[in-house]
């Protein structure tokens, strides 16, 4: 088992350091208060845990991307002429302002998701488009592990 602090091979304890409780070797429960000694039962089903939730990030997760299609201009400007609205009454509908609209059809103004959502609904236009994007997860490279220790320097006095 490896202290989390010095990352030394050794038998455990728990101990409570600046109010964190850490599992640390003998060596370094004198910098806080010793709670208990770590069972071997309790590290063993916690690797079980960690190679569970190793094995799930190595699987290619999904994400989703939305994203306003590039003709949005074009698109928004002729639906509203197509509708018979002027730039006043369409920001009004949609509960904008007319600067919006007029920046949003000329193109100077890129939509939040949210708005061309708003958009598409009055519109009733396809102005998002959603990509699903796969990623591999990395695998990791076997090594002694990041320790509390090779973060800080223990101050010695």
């Amino acid at each position: 088992m490896q202290c989390e602090m010095c990352g030394s091979e050794d038998e455990l304890f728990r101990v409570s350091i600046e109010d964190t409780i850490l599992n640390v070797c003998k060596n370094c429960s004198k910098y806080g208060k010793v709670l208990s000694k770590v069972k071997i039962e309790e590290t063993i089903e916690k690797k079980k845990e960690h190679k569970k939730l190793e094995k799930a990030k190595q699987q290619p997760e999904q994400e989703t991307i939305f994203v306003i299609v590039p003709d949005y201009s074009t698109k928004i400007k002729d639906k509203r002429e197509r509708l018979g609205l002027k730039q006043k009454d369409f920001a009004k509908l949609i509960n904008e302002r007319e600067s919006l609209v007029s920046k949003l059809e000329t193109g100077s103004v890129e939509p939040s998701i949210k708005l061309a959502r708003k958009l598409e609904r009055v519109l009733k236009t396809k102005l998002v488009e959603e990509y699903e994007e796969k990623t591999k997860a990395l695998p990791k490279i076997k090594g002694e592990g990041f320790t509390i220790g090779d973060l800080v320097k223990v101050k010695k006095r």
